[in-house]
């Protein structure tokens, strides 16, 4: 490997891979060395992009193991889709272990897995062929929130007492791609595909800085799932559209309105609380992230649509649909907020900042795989908690088999 520098292979030539690339140009020594997707057409135009803006010459690859044996490759992040993630690992490690190549490390989006045992699986392979693991959580990074943390924990808790509540919310109208509508492919619906954000970044907002997230201890689940919007006849009747008849929310939906309490206990036996709420139905300018923390004499609040930069346009002013002005843009006209560095915004690139700097010393990233175990076994709980109707123990018997029945495409709230 290089020592100055960290040649990065993208595995995924989507949305979120051209969200990475665009980040990269906020991050010191790293280049774009490789691009594989479904499509030569997909690798071809997001390889473009990173030359474009000048983070790296890459190359379109058509195979993983083709990624791991080319000595121009030091490093690989998965955002590819979510069923295909354990498959992915499978040939990086296989190429490893044949000696056909080697690596310095590997990168996964979120989630870690559809369910816990596969997230543990793409740990174990990690650690079997003794790859560096980084979480790409990035909203733990985003400014705004380790600033933030650092502020809240430098004056406020070291005077009046540790944060006891947490509350993070996710919100927008709904994924870019059919497969994120699929229970079976993706793994559930906003549950699994954002509160595993939401989750995190409380947990993180709660520990104390520089302690390792293990000093909280999670104690119970209560969660509540609908299909508020999708499932009427005139948007189900879309999504189906959308995807060439595969989806049938009238039958098989997925939630898209989910919410959580999760309860923790620290190691001085004091409680505290997070509270989560994700949506798919939510009506507004587009992506809303919002997070409250609060504690004995003191409170934070952080919501991205409360931008220093917004714009008016009258109803005469009349233009294509676009995402130029913030992500999940839902209007072109009246007052709305602009996100003018989504990247830095939402915390990609301090993120990969992180991990590149980690690969590169040979260190575990602070935000790695055995994190995103953790998201998912609370996520599993969660939908526990919603089919039992029910606060769920932490944790509960047999959460390593555990799918969900929206993952199976047997969750209807209307036949329940």
């Amino acid at each position: 490997m290089s020592t100055k520098r960290l040649r990065i292979g993208f595995i995924g030539g989507g949305f979120i891979s051209r969200f990475h690339i665009r980040s990269l140009i906020g991050v010191r020594d790293v280049d774009v060395a490789g691009v594989l997707s479904k499509t030569r057409k997909s690798a071809a135009e997001t390889a473009s992009l990173a030359g474009e803006i000048g983070v790296g010459d890459a190359k379109v690859f058509d195979s993983i193991t083709a990624m791991v044996t080319d000595p121009d490759i030091d490093a690989l992040w998965i955002c590819s889709p979510n069923f295909t993630r354990i498959e992915v690992m499978e040939e990086i490690a296989a190429a490893i272990e044949s000696g056909k190549g080697e690596l310095v490390g590997v990168a996964c989006e979120k989630p870690l897995g559809r369910n816990v045992a596969e997230a543990r699986k793409m740990l174990e392979l990690a650690q079997k062929v003794n790859l560096l693991d980084g979480y790409l959580e990035n909203q733990v990074f985003a400014p705004a929130v380790t600033r933030g943390k650092e502020i809240i924990w430098a004056r406020g808790a070291s005077i009046a007492g540790r944060p006891y509540l947490a509350r993070a919310a996710e919100e927008h109208s709904g994924p870019h791609m059919p497969w994120f509508w699929e229970g079976e492919l993706q793994g559930g619906g906003v549950l699994n595909d954002m509160m595993c954000h939401s989750v995190e970044e409380a947990r993180f907002m709660l520990t104390p800085p520089g302690a390792d997230r293990s000093v909280l201890t999670p104690v119970s689940v209560n969660a509540y799932a609908n299909c508020l919007k999708w499932q009427r006849e005139k948007y189900a009747r879309i999504l189906s559209e959308n995807s060439g008849g595969k989806t049938d929310y009238l039958n098989r939906p997925a939630e898209d309105f989910a919410r959580s309490l999760i309860e923790y206990k620290t190691e001085e036996g004091e409680t505290l609380v997070v509270e989560t709420t994700t949506s798919w139905s939510f009506v507004g300018a587009g992506l809303r992230l919002s997070m409250e923390l609060l504690g004995p004499e003191y409170s934070l609040s952080i919501n991205t649509l409360d931008t220093g930069l917004k714009v008016f346009f009258s109803r005469n002013v009349v233009g294509s649909a676009g995402e130029d002005l913030v992500e999940k843009q839902n209007a072109e006209m009246g007052l709305m907020p602009v996100i003018s560095n989504e990247q830095d915004e939402y915390g990609y690139t301090a993120e990969n900042r992180h991990m590149v700097r980690s690969f590169l010393a040979g260190k575990r990233p602070e935000e790695n795989f055995s994190d995103g175990v953790n998201v998912t076994e609370l996520l599993m709980t969660a939908y526990m908690s919603v089919e039992q109707g029910k606060t769920i123990a932490f944790p509960p018997p047999n959460l390593e088999n555990f799918i969900p029945a929206v993952a199976e495409g047997k969750w209807n709230p209307r036949k329940s």
